[in-house]
């Protein structure tokens, strides 16, 4: 099954090659998502970390907001890592207008400080570690969730991680270590969803 799998990384900005690479070694076929047309191709997307407000607006100018938003619609998974999650959030503490409402969550920018603030935590996520060695970089934090989300990993009672359906949104960077456990319940999602509609 895994190599009939096709996903999508949103390749405007951030840490695509590094999502790519996970994919590689989890043996499934990752590309480069830059037109909308390719969009039509992949079984899930992950949306990496970058400056959002930059990614939001390339997100309009090629025209891909409208077919990520049908992407979902057709229940394909979609992943957002740090700055990926405030674009995939229905709320943003500091900005009224969301860029793709999709997750209902409300998350606040840079929530743990500058890019000197950056750190790294041992982090149990529910259904991937106990031990996930998380990398926050100038990382949003989700500051309230709807009844329909689950809270999947917090740190110091805050949380990180969330999962509401077929979305996935994490404050950190998962694919700034070896650690490829996230990539592999993305993508046990993707395979769930891809069965669902045979």
């Amino acid at each position: 099954m895994a190599g009939n799998i096709k996903v999508g990384v949103l390749a405007l900005q951030g840490a695509v090659r590094e999502h790519i690479q996970i994919m590689d070694k989890l043996g499934v076929e990752a590309i480069s998502i830059k037109r909308k047309e390719q969009l039509a191709d992949v079984d899930g997307l992950i949306i990496p970390g970058g400056e959002s407000t930059a990614i939001g607006k390339l997100l309009r100018q090629y025209d891909l907001r409208e077919p990520i938003l049908d992407l979902h619609t057709k229940g394909k998974p979609i992943l957002g890592t740090c700055a990926g999650l405030i674009l995939i959030s229905k709320h943003i503490t500091e900005n009224s207008e969301p860029y793709l409402p999709l997750l209902d969550v409300t998350v606040q920018r840079n929530a743990f400080g500058r890019q000197v603030d950056s750190f790294e935590a041992d982090l149990p996520i529910k259904g991937v570690a106990e031990d996930f060695q998380a990398v926050f970089i100038r990382a949003p934090l989700i500051t309230e969730i709807g009844s329909d989300v689950e809270v999947l990993s917090t740190v110091s009672d805050q949380v990180v991680a969330v999962r509401q359906d077929n979305l996935l949104g994490i404050s950190f960077h998962p694919e700034l270590t070896d650690d490829a456990r996230l990539h592999a319940y993305f993508l046990s999602m993707v395979k769930k969803a891809i069965e669902k509609h045979l």
